[in-house]
């Protein structure tokens, strides 16, 4: 195989997906409400309920459609937490 068919072959197969902007956008606006980066304690706390709600609908489920979401969520609330809870970043 050539270098230029190589080229070819990769750029197609490993071509990401164009996502749609506008429908991101329309969805992302019915979640960002619920779904941010916590900035302060009233944001965290905020964040926080929102995976306690999503931990009772999923569970251990790592199939359900929201355990990325919760998933994320966590993320976020464990970035938090490092940088802000006092007795977590002691250890």
């Amino acid at each position: 195989m050539s270098v230029d068919t190589r080229s070819l072959t990769q750029a197609v197969l490993y071509r990401p997906m164009t996502p749609d902007i506008q429908e991101t956008a329309n969805a992302w606006s019915a979640l960002s409400e619920d779904i941010f980066v916590p900035h302060n304690e009233e944001k965290y706390g905020q964040v926080v309920t929102v995976l306690d709600h999503l931990v009772d609908e999923v569970g251990g489920d790592e199939s359900h459609s929201l355990a990325s979401l919760m998933e994320a969520l966590s993320v976020l609330i464990e970035r938090y937490e490092a940088e802000h809870v006092p007795e977590l970043i002691a250890n």
